[in-house]
């Protein structure tokens, strides 16, 4: 088992609890995560524990919301989105801990599309026609690979993807849970053979169960009580800031 003081292991617990909200009601409300992990794990293992922690809260999302994921979306995106997993753990494998600029680059592209998402809806309004050409998910589907593998870090890559999609919030949920419980699990053998996950992180992992659940159980009824408009606001905003997070 890990071994942190009182205050790293009420870090932990917070973030279990960011997450589960995330997963099942806000996506992007853990934007602040990822640093307060590596802030009591160290950068290195906090990847691994973090993915663990991402299969547990996707457990939940992904049956709570098995009705609700758009699989015509899934099907575009998950062929190309392991292409860019592979992509990314060779770079890790070349980058030996040097991935600081790459997540700098990560976090430029999402503002960049966040941007560009943005312009789209205002210059053609809310009826601006949904992207169905294959460039453009090919495009989000490598990017949110390589940004899932390198840093945990796909997740504002997907909001604007499914904004771009015009969901409903219940099916942007779903979908993005199904899209993540599936990539999460095809990291595995990747972080493995990094030694990112071992039998350490997984039973670190397995005592934020409880903490996971009430976050996930949050974000469910929190989801209920969110009006469409305010909700993709919502999401647009955490977006942007998780592509700003990315810089630090």
């Amino acid at each position: 088992m890990l071994e942190l003081d009182i205050t790293g292991w009420i870090v932990a617990a917070l973030c279990a609890m960011m997450v589960g909200i995330a997963k099942t009601g806000v996506p992007g409300v853990g934007i602040l995560v990822v640093p307060l992990m590596a802030g009591v794990l160290g950068a290195h293992r906090s990847v691994g524990v973090l993915l663990g922690i991402l299969i547990l809260a996707d457990l939940f999302a992904a049956g709570y919301y098995r009705r609700h994921a758009q699989w015509h979306h899934l099907l575009r995106l998950l062929p190309i989105t392991f292409a860019g997993i592979v992509a990314g753990y060779i770079a890790v494998v070349f980058l030996k801990g040097n991935d600081e600029l790459l997540k700098s680059i990560i976090g430029g592209i999402v503002l960049a599309m966040l941007a560009a998402n943005l312009w789209r809806q205002r210059t053609a309004g809310q009826d601006a026609p949904v992207p169905r050409q294959l460039w453009f998910a090919i495009t989000f589907g490598f990017l949110a690979g390589v940004a899932t593998m390198m840093a945990n870090a796909a997740g504002p890559i997907m909001i604007i993807y499914l904004l771009a999609m015009k969901l409903p919030k219940i099916e942007f949920v779903g979908t993005s849970a199904w899209f993540f419980f599936i990539v999460n699990w095809l990291k595995v053998p990747f972080s493995a053979r990094l030694e990112l996950m071992t039998a350490q992180t997984i039973k670190f992992d397995l005592v934020m169960l409880p903490f996971i659940a009430i976050g996930a159980i949050t974000g469910i009824l929190v989801l209920k009580r969110i009006p469409q408009k305010l909700f993709k606001t919502i999401v647009q905003i955490l977006a942007a800031a998780a592509g700003v997070n990315l810089f630090f």
